[in-house]
C-alpha cells in the first residue's frame, strides 16, 4: 500500500482535548477513512499548533482528499513517501 504525507495548516490551530472526546474525534477520523481504505498511522505537530504532517498508507491521493473532506480537515499537500532508516546502512 502507498505511502502519503498530507501537510495541513489550522490557522486557529489543532485543538483536540486529551479527553474522552478528543478521543472520541480521533476513532471517528480512523472509522471514515476506514471506509475509503486509508489508514491514518500517526502525526506530526508544530509547535504552535498550525501545521500538521501526517502519515497515511491509501490507495490514492484521492483516496486520501476524500476522508479530509469527510472528517473536515484541510488539505495543502499530499506527497508520495518511503521510508529512509538510517539502520538499514549497518551490518
Amino acid at each position: 500500500m502507498p505511502r502519503y504525507m498530507v501537510e495541513r495548516t489550522f490557522p486557529d490551530g489543532l485543538r483536540i482535548p486529551q479527553t474522552a472526546e478528543g478521543a472520541e474525534i480521533c476513532g471517528a477520523v480512523v472509522m471514515n477513512n476506514s471506509e475509503n481504505g486509508v489508514t491514518w498511522l500517526h502525526s506530526y505537530v508544530s509547535q504552535d499548533l498550525g501545521k500538521t504532517f501526517c502519515i497515511y498508507d491509501g490507495p490514492n491521493p484521492e483516496a486520501i482528499r476524500i476522508v479530509a473532506e469527510k472528517n473536515s480537515l484541510p488539505v495543502d499537500k499530499i506527497t508520495r513517501v518511503s521510508v529512509l532508516d538510517p539502520y538499514f546502512y549497518r551490518s
